[in-house]
């Protein structure tokens, strides 16, 4: 199959997409937990804020890994 075909451009164009979708949903994650952790009232909150903004951002790289493997060379 040829990433000139038709249907494959449609679901490399729809995975595109999607990785767009789900960057921006972390990324909004990551903005609400940075605002938690601006706001704690105490080191236990603002632990587990930085608890989730580090998960988010490895689940960020793991979607640019993923992303990065799924895209033909030289794109």
């Amino acid at each position: 199959m040829s990433i000139t075909d038709p249907p494959a451009q449609e679901r490399l164009d729809d995975l595109r997409e999607l990785f767009h979708r789900l960057n921006n949903q972390l990324g909004i994650i990551l903005a609400h937990a940075e605002l938690l952790e601006s706001k704690a009232g105490d080191d236990v909150a603002r632990a587990r804020a930085s608890q989730v903004m580090a998960s988010v951002l490895d689940a960020m790289g793991t979607a640019r890994e993923i992303r990065s493997r799924t895209e033909p060379a030289g794109e």
